[in-house]
């Protein structure tokens, strides 16, 4: 495939406030496709800039005494530290109030009017005498008229998505003053969305393809257009200006009228490029008019009506060099333990609280990565699925094999890896799923694309684990092998790194660093390590997450999600009620820690205890009686990990002292279904504590 000219654009933020979790979040997974296309050896120009217009930015100014350009411009100047703590690679970060978006506006506008799809009218308005002024539709607040949800904007429904008049809205109050507003006539202008010939195109636009080949939108979101599409009496046109006083963009030739927010916000993805090509010597329009270039935009779902019909009618009608958008990526929210974050709840997440905790934004990043989709689906985050994909995933499986493995090559080989092991069947394996993680991020399929790393790392780990390069180590004799196994262990390190590398770019710079390797791409899947270029001495690359010093002081007031009681008639789990519930001071009471069986035996006179030697990495053996004996030989043990409660107290039995317990599983009410040894996901090592 040539080569992909990209236009890539997050939803604008207000400028009214610093980011929310939303916003990261949003920019997070458009990251993650941005720089996997970067990757793919694609052009990419990856657009942000503030939306900075409208009513609610000029009230809040004149609260601060300050201009409205003064107000967002203080906005402006903190965006960087949210962008840059959470690797974030826009190229342009502009404004809707930049000379760019001024004139694009202007020149949009002027072209739907020869293309007869403006029109005036005089309306009646919400006016607020307290105020004296016009009020915007979202200083308007009351009853949606559609589904009856009480306290919903003048404009849209949140509970319903449906879009209606300010005037349609029930027991409509003014959130500026409270009080009840008054009709007043204005002439306003209008963009004739409901025009057969838009409501034609955009059917056709809806359900068309990219230049990709992939739908431009969703599913989901092609449902919802087509409900809009289908309503009795096509679609609503849309009101675009605003009376004076208003911060905004002036209507040509229309003293004291200003577009209306929503017209000139979207436009500001254009000016933003603009502004880029500008500065980069570009040709703005020959970049939007060439024939390998593709737009593309990461939207939420409480946007998709603006995005999906009024933008695309607008650009198409505008005609060129303005283009279509060949997709708009929507997906769903971010909650806490199933709730909607709200800050008043507790629930909120401060992205900047999250970083002056010293918390990893590649934890985030990689949190957000495993758990999306191509899909409009909500994120939902709970502190110990949060703890658990990091020390489990990211520690325990992948930052563990270089870990194991760089030691020995660097002290014992001069850095300098085995070249003949680099066509090992193991590698070659994981070489093949190249292809598919890549497919996967090119269809923003990233939880998909997670799972199938830590499958390879899991195949690594076992490898290691059956090699075990620290008992080769010891042997004089066995340099060779030891040489073959490490080397292996790292080039399978190095193909997980540039796997990961779109989720993980601070982490795979470092990699590159230390395997002394240039940056990664796709092309580099089948490019091994080679003893030319010997790797550096191992430093760590990511510590673990701290439950009780981080998250929890995150969200401090947020507790873990309780499980729902079982229906009286509901099988129980496992055969019994879950126990009473417990505080996490009580959790951290017990001590689990992975061990390791040395050593296992029959007890005699015993029928159902097996006696345990156990590593806990505490430089010594510990013995303990469990009773296993039903389901496991010793012989098939020795050498398997396992868990046990560290800080139990020693128990005397007539065949000796019991120095822990070892955790199994099993049903109390059906024995037939057997009896299972926990046992850790490959990586764990003895002493390691589970939190």
């Amino acid at each position: 495939m040539s080569q992909r000219n990209l236009f890539v654009t997050t939803a604008l933020p207000y400028a009214n406030g610093v980011f929310h979790m939303g916003h990261i979040m949003e920019y997070i997974q458009a990251d993650i496709w941005v720089r996997h296309e970067r990757m793919s050896g694609n052009r990419v120009h990856f657009m942000g800039a503030d939306d900075v217009h409208g009513a609610p930015i000029m009230i809040a100014a004149q609260k601060r005494g300050v201009t409205p350009q003064e107000f967002v411009a203080e906005i402006a100047a903190g965006r960087r530290q949210y962008l840059d703590g959470f690797h974030i690679s826009f190229d342009e970060w502009s404004s809707t109030d930049s000379p760019e978006n001024h004139e694009l506006s202007q020149e949009i506008y002027k072209r739907l009017v020869a293309e007869g799809l403006i029109y005036t009218k005089e309306i009646e308005q919400f006016y607020d005498n307290a105020k004296g002024m016009f009020l915007a539709d979202r200083f308007i607040k009351g009853t949606c008229p559609r589904c009856g949800a009480p306290d919903q904007y003048g404009d849209n429904c949140e509970k319903c998505s449906a879009v209606y008049s300010p005037t349609e809205v029930v027991n409509p109050y003014s959130t500026l003053s409270g009080t009840t507003p008054v009709l007043k006539k204005s002439t306003h202008y209008f963009f004739r969305l409901s025009d057969p010939k838009c409501v034609e195109f955009l059917r056709a636009w809806t359900s068309g393809k990219g230049a990709d080949g992939a739908p431009t939108v969703q599913d989901e979101v092609l449902a919802k257009d087509n409900e809009w599409l289908g309503v009795e009496g096509g679609l609503a046109d849309w009101d675009i200006s605003r009376d004076e006083p208003y911060f905004g963009i002036a209507i040509p030739d229309a003293p004291g009228k200003y577009f209306y927010v929503w017209l000139d916000a979207p436009i500001g993805y254009l000016a933003a490029f603009k502004s880029y090509c500008n500065k980069k010597g570009l040709n703005f329009e020959e970049e939007l008019l060439a024939g390998n270039t593709e737009q593309i935009h990461f939207i939420g779902k409480d946007i998709i009506y603006f995005h999906t019909l009024f933008w695309p009618a607008m650009l198409h009608f505008a005609g060129k060099p303005f283009r279509t958008p060949d997709h708009v990526n929507a997906h769903g929210f971010m909650t806490v333990n199933g709730e909607k974050m709200s800050k008043s709840r507790g629930t909120g997440i401060s992205p900047l609280r999250y970083l002056e905790l010293g918390m990893n934004p590649e934890w985030l990043r990689y949190f957000l990565a495993a758990k999306m989709n191509a899909r409009v689906e909500d994120v939902d985050f709970t502190k110990l699925d949060f703890a658990q994909r990091i020390n489990s995933d990211l520690i325990g499986k992948y930052v563990n094999i270089a870990s194991r493995a760089a030691g020995f090559i660097v002290k014992r080989f001069e850095g300098r890896i085995d070249d003949a092991a680099m066509k090992d069947p193991i590698l070659e394996t994981i070489r093949a799923k190249g292809e598919a993680v890549k497919a996967l991020y090119e269809q923003r399929e990233f939880a998909r694309a997670m799972r199938a790393v830590m499958e390879a790392a899991d195949v690594i780990n076992e490898f290691v684990d059956r090699e075990k390069p620290w008992e080769l180590g010891k042997d004089p004799a066995k340099a060779a092998e030891l040489q073959r196994v490490s080397s292996i262990a790292l080039e399978g390190f190095r193909l997980l790194s540039l796997y990961l590398k779109p989720v993980l770019p601070a982490t795979a710079e470092r990699v590159e660093a230390f395997l002394n390797i240039a940056p990664m791409t796709w092309n580099d899947v089948n490019t091994p390590l080679s003893s030319a270029n010997p790797i550096r001495a191992y430093q760590h690359l990511m510590q673990r997450v701290d439950m009780e010093k981080q998250l929890d002081q995150l969200l401090p007031g947020v507790a873990e999600a309780a499980a729902e009681e079982p229906a009286p008639d509901a099988k129980l789990p496992g055969g019994e009620a879950i126990a009473p519930e417990c505080t996490i001071d009580d959790f951290s009471k017990i001590d689990l820690r992975i061990a390791k069986i040395v050593d296992c035996k029959e007890v005699d006179g015993s029928t159902k205890l097996l006696q345990l030697t156990l590593d806990l990495g505490e430089g010594r053996t510990r013995n303990v009686f469990s009773g296993i004996k039903s389901a496991y030989k010793p012989a098939d043990l020795i050498g398997r990990h396992t868990v046990v409660i560290a800080n139990l107290a020693p128990r005397k039995m007539r065949f000796g002292v019991s120095e822990g317990m070892v955790l199994a599983a099993s049903d109390a009410e059906d024995k037939s279904l057997g009896l299972f040894l926990l046992e850790p996901h490959a990586g764990a090592q003895p002493g390691m504590r589970i939190r």
